[in-house]
C-alpha cells in the first residue's frame, strides 16, 4: 500500500479509506504518512475494494492507475478448448491449459476421474478403446476471444462470472461457437421471418421427415450470432437418416431442407450471405452437411441477431416457422 507524507496531502486522512479505519489513523499519527486512498489508484472501485461498475467489468491499467471498466451493451466469447485427454499405453493424461496436471489409468476412467461435462464417460472410454497412442480428445472448454479484449475465462469460473445459462448455451453448441455472456439494456427488433410446410412425400417416410424438422428447429433455436461472427445450430440435437438411392452413401436426412428453407429465407432477408452448406435450391440443405453443425450462418451486421425457430402440427402436415431479430441497444 503506498503511503506519502501527511503534510503533501493532508486531505487523504479525511478519505473514507482512511478515517474510519483506526489503524490506518494511528499509523498517521505516528509516522506522519498516511495512505493514499483507494480512490486515487483505482477507478470503477469503492473505498472497501470492491467493484462500483454493473455487470461483469473488466480491469485495465491506465497511467498509474488500475481502472475497472463498465462491460459494453453486448459481450461475447469464443468456446475453445481448455483441457484435453492424451491417449496413453495404459490411460489417459489429463492437460489443462496446456500443462500436464495428472494421469488416469484406463480402468480407472470415471466421473471422479475425468471432466465429464461436454463428454460422457462411456464416450470418453469408447473414445479410448478405438484411439491410437498420442490422439487427443476434448474434455472442457474455456471462454476466449473476449469481444473487449479481456483474458480468456477458465472452465471453473464462467459459472460464477456469467451464470448458468451461458454454461448451459455452451454444452450445447459446438467448439469454435460464439457465445453471448452479456447483454445489458437492449431491446429486440423483428427483421425478418418465414413459414415452410414439410408436404407429402410417403417415400421418405414423411414421420421421419417430421422428426427431422422439429430436430432442424431445436437446433437452431435461441442461436444468437455476434456481429461478424459465423454460427451453426446446436450439436446435441440428433437428426434419423431416410434410405435414399440418389443420396451419397445411399441414405439422407429428409426433412431437413423445408425447416433449412425457412432459415435461409430469414438470413438472407436481413442481408445476410447465403448459409454455408446450403443452395438457393428447393433441396436447400447440400449433401455431406449436418443440418445442425454443418451449416453456417455469417452475421454481417452491426448488431448481434437471435434465431427463433419451431413447429407445429405432425406428419406430412408439419409447418416450421422462422423469425431473425436483431438486439439493438435500448
Amino acid at each position: 500500500m503506498r503511503s506519502v507524507p501527511i503534510m503533501l496531502h493532508p486531505d487523504y486522512i479525511l478519505d473514507e479509506f482512511n478515517y474510519f479505519n483506526p489503524s490506518n489513523l494511528l499509523q498517521a499519527v505516528l509516522t506522519g504518512a498516511v495512505h493514499v486512498p483507494i480512490s486515487e489508484m483505482t477507478e470503477g472501485v469503492d473505498a472497501s475494494g470492491r467493484s462500483a461498475v454493473s455487470g461483469p467489468g473488466s480491469l485495465r491499467v491506465q497511467g498509474e492507475r488500475l481502472v475497472v471498466e463498465e462491460p459494453p451493451t453486448f459481450l461475447w466469447a469464443y468456446k475453445t478448448p481448455y483441457t484435453y485427454g492424451v491417449k496413453r499405453k495404459d490411460g489417459v493424461e489429463i492437460v489443462e491449459n496446456g500443462k500436464r496436471v495428472r494421469f488416469v489409468p484406463a480402468g480407472s476412467i470415471s466421473n471422479s476421474t475425468v471432466p465429464h461435462r461436454y463428454r460422457s464417460i462411456e464416450r470418453i472410454k469408447r473414445w479410448y478403446r478405438r484411439a491410437d497412442e498420442g490422439d487427443r480428445i476434448a474434455l472442457d472448454y474455456q471462454l476466449s476471444n473476449f469481444s473487449d479484449g479481456r483474458l480468456p475465462v477458465p472452465p471453473g469460473m464462467i459459472e460464477k462470472l456469467f451464470g448458468d445459462t451461458v454454461l448451459e448455451y455452451m454444452e450445447n453448441y459446438p467448439s469454435g461457437s460464439p457465445v453471448m455472456v452479456y447483454i445489458d439494456n437492449s431491446r429486440r427488433s423483428l427483421v425478418s421471418s418465414a413459414v415452410s410446410y414439410l408436404g407429402f412425400y410417403p417415400q421418405y417416410d414423411d414421420n421421419r421427415r417430421a422428426f427431422n424438422a422439429r430436430a432442424f428447429a431445436s437446433a437452431w433455436n435461441g442461436t444468437i450470432i455476434p456481429p461478424g461472427s459465423e454460427a451453426s445450430g446446436k450439436e446435441t440435437v440428433r437428426f434419423t437418416a431416410s434410405r435414399d438411392p440418389e443420396a451419397p452413401g445411399g441414405y439422407a436426412s429428409h426433412g431437413s431442407c423445408p425447416p433449412a428453407r425457412a432459415l435461409r429465407a430469414i438470413v438472407t432477408s436481413a442481408g445476410m450471405p447465403l448459409p454455408r452448406g446450403m443452395t438457393w435450391e428447393f433441396h436447400a440443405v447440400l449433401f455431406g452437411f449436418n443440418p445442425a453443425t454443418g451449416i453456417k450462418v455469417r452475421n454481417t451486421g452491426k448488431y448481434p441477431v437471435l434465431i427463433e425457430m419451431w413447429t407445429t402440427g405432425s406428419g406430412a402436415n408439419t409447418r416450421i416457422y422462422a423469425r431473425l431479430y436483431r438486439l439493438e441497444p435500448a
